[in-house]
């Protein structure tokens, strides 16, 4: 595979193991014990996705969460004992990928965080430019194209269209898309979710197809 990850966890025995397992797949694993030293990893490498515990010291993972997001879309899998529903709308308000609740399997983890990378793959991007299933996104303009013709969003529906992009390949639920589009309290207004896409479809045309409907999950973009 050979993917570079970072793994920030404060409990030393832990992020040993998470190394170790990630080297085994034969990928590169960097370490951090802290926030603040995985901002300053992430500021001098590059890496396929980021593998961070919340509860730490100096910054925790919400924080180094938000900080990176300001730069950066490159997956992000929290670590957490916090199985509150509100600590995890809020970690995808944030920009996080994907939650891993404590204790958690190792393979489970690895597939979790190989699917986003090959999801964040999967999206054909130069520049600004995000493609798939024969649209096009070029994300300074919010310039959109489908089958070569050129197309008008609403914000709602340009917001919806760059998450399901961004997430190709990857069953995103009506609360997750809510929260990480829109970013408000979705309590009560999932079911928008479908009028959107509906819409959003319905511009699309020809390239609607790629939308598909996951029963009683949600969403996922295929090309």
């Amino acid at each position: 595979m050979d993917y570079r990850i970072l793994i920030v966890e404060d409990e030393d025995r832990l992020r040993s193991v998470l190394s170790d397992y990630f080297v085994s797949r034969g990928d590169e694993a960097h370490t951090a014990e802290n926030g603040a030293v995985a901002l300053e990893a992430a500021e001098e490498g590059d890496f396929d996705a980021v593998i961070m515990d919340i509860m730490m010291p100096e910054l925790d993972g919400f924080s180094v969460c938000r900080a990176l997001r300001r730069s950066s879309d490159v997956p992000v899998i929290l670590l957490t004992a916090l199985s509150a529903e509100e600590d995890k709308l809020f970690g995808y308000e944030l920009g996080a990928d994907d939650y891993v609740t404590k204790p958690f399997s190792m393979a489970v983890l690895y597939a979790k965080t190989e699917a986003l990378i090959r999801r964040r793959r999967g999206s054909v991007r130069t520049g600004d430019v995000m493609e798939a299933g024969g649209i096009s996104v070029r994300l300074s303009t919010r310039r959109v194209t489908a089958g070569g013709r050129e197309i008008t969003l609403t914000p709602k529906e340009y917001a919806l269209l760059e998450c399901l992009m961004r997430n190709r390949g990857i069953v995103m639920s009506r609360e997750q898309l809510l929260v990480k589009c829109w970013g408000y309290d979705y309590d009560g207004e999932a079911r928008a979710v479908d009028t959107q896409i509906r819409r959003l479809r319905e511009k699309l045309g020809e390239c609607a197809g790629c939308i598909k409907t996951v029963i009683k999950a949600g969403y996922r973009l295929e090309a």
